[in-house]
């Protein structure tokens, strides 16, 4: 009898601190931002003003071993299906205005799967998962509501790339005045106020922001005219202070609506912040001096070394976790499952995941779930992490193999690669394994037929223009 009382409380116990999955389903909030430096909030050292991020980090849950992906759509695919982008042939660079790939129709994304647990879908942001066929659009792959734009970049004034206009909502573009981050703003604390009380929502907030070009509000970037002499970097710490706030006007309506500590906020960005790239691309000028910071880690977006692909991030739920620092190694891949399990909802049968359920990592300080960590393989190079060891190889000739070892090494500064050929030949065979299930990289199948770097805008718009930018043939683009 006394046994079984034991038992007793010790189901009791464990149902009071990990989450009954699916049965306390909490609201989701996912905000991403776009090229942001791993050292450019205001917790993490920066003198960018990041106020409401930094009360998420203090009062959440910091990673500070965290995994994206190196570029734009690879992240936003690992994001969506909680599987590494060499699944699904979005593992090379980003989907370019004229490209007619997306992420395939059989991948099952996340708001694909929290519908029929009863969520609510919406998405306002930035997409860059397929934008020249409708098929590919984020109203017909779960999500109940999108506003925002499809391609990777627009103008945040006038939304046009190209001479295009991108942007609109739920499959209806039109031209529309104001800024880019505070309309994402507008529309995301409408949802929560307008929603159905009876579901629990998830909404996706895709930041542009601070993706190139470095555009902000004008007054913001002088209010930086003390702290920073460049004129680039006071207008990308404009843009992220901006963003800063719509994320206090989201927190602002959680709590307005009553529902703050039953939503769970996720905080990341896709990839590391820029130090090579262009910085006001596509046809600016190369910044003088690249804006972003990723501190101590080497290199940035686009890059396999931790400046590209190692993020700030920051999970927020106060009915569920307590402040903690978490310096266990995660990813991108794995936030699917894990909401998926605290949603009580499930993935696809036939495309199982590689992320894992996290939350015994974030809720109870348990080791990561990963034997190892696919940063990225393409088929001319490729990273893997396993515990502290990180592996970088690179197949262009003459080629290249590198061993850091990140707990004593985070800038990744000396090849240890010569003083461990065992650990080099265990990565090497991991990440070769990786490498033999990839599927062909969709942008290398389509970049042979480019004259020129990016092409025309290839979407399916319910609008035409001419070389003027003026609307004809088709209805002409609404002004809201």
């Amino acid at each position: 009898m006394k046994s079984r009382l034991t038992l007793i409380l010790s189901l009791l116990l464990c149902a009071l601190r990990v989450p009954a999955h699916g049965a306390d389903r909490p609201n989701i909030v996912l905000i991403l931002a776009d090229d942001l430096g791993n050292a450019d909030l205001g917790y993490r050292g920066s003198t960018i003003k990041t106020p409401n991020l930094d009360q998420l980090a203090r009062t959440g849950v910091r990673l500070e071993s965290y995994y994206g992906q190196q570029l734009c759509t690879p992240a936003r695919a690992a994001l969506m299906t909680g599987r590494y982008p060499m699944r699904h042939g979005l593992q090379t660079a980003v989907i370019f205005p004229g490209h007619q790939y997306g992420l395939p129709e059989d991948e099952v994304t996340l708001p694909q799967a929290l519908k029929p647990a009863g969520y609510s879908t919406w998405m306002v942001g930035k997409w860059h998962l397929g934008h020249a066929d409708k098929k590919y659009w984020p109203q017909n792959r779960g999500f109940d509501h999108f506003y925002g734009n499809l391609v990777g970049e627009v103008d945040y004034f006038t939304k046009e790339r190209g001479g295009l206009i991108d942007w609109q909502r739920n499959g209806e573009f039109f031209r529309e005045e104001g800024y880019h981050t505070t309309l994402l703003g507008d529309e995301a604390v409408k949802l929560i106020e307008q929603r159905d009380k009876s579901k629990p929502f998830f909404l996706y907030f895709a930041a542009l922001a601070v993706h190139a070009p470095l555009q902000a509000p004008q007054e913001e970037i002088n209010a930086y005219q003390d702290g920073f002499e460049d004129e680039e970097k006071r207008a990308y710490a404009a843009m992220l202070t901006h963003l800063d706030k719509q994320v206090g006007r989201v927190v602002e309506a959680l709590e307005k609506q009553g529902v703050r500590d039953n939503t769970l906020i996720f905080f990341t960005t896709d990839n590391g912040g820029i130090r090579k790239m262009k910085a006001n691309a596509p046809g600016g000028k190369p910044a003088k001096n690249p804006p972003a910071s990723n501190g101590k880690l080497r290199d940035g977006k686009s890059s396999l070394y931790e400046g590209g692909v190692r993020l700030p991030a920051i999970v927020n739920w106060p009915a569920k976790l307590r402040p903690a620092v978490v310096n266990e190694p995660l990813h991108h891949v794995d936030i699917m499952p894990t909401l998926l399990a605290l949603a009580g909802a499930k993935g696809s049968d036939t495309h199982p995941f590689d992320g894992k359920d996290i939350w015994a990592t974030l809720a109870e300080g348990k080791p990561s779930p990963h034997e190892d960590i696919l940063i990225n393989v393409e088929v001319y190079r490729g990273a893997v992490r396993k515990g502290n060891w990180k592996l970088v190889k690179t197949a262009l000739l003459p080629g290249k193999t590198e061993l850091f070892d990140l707990a004593t090494d985070i800038g990744e500064k000396r090849n240890v690669a010569e003083d461990h050929p065992e650990i080099v030949k265990d990565l090497t065979a991991r990440l070769v394994a990786y490498a033999k299930e990839q599927q062909m990289s969709e942008w290398l199948k389509a970049q042979p037929g480019f004259f020129g770097p990016q092409a025309k805008t290839a979407f399916d718009a319910d609008y035409d223009i001419d070389d003027g930018g003026l609307p004809h043939e088709k209805p002409a683009l609404p002004q809201r």
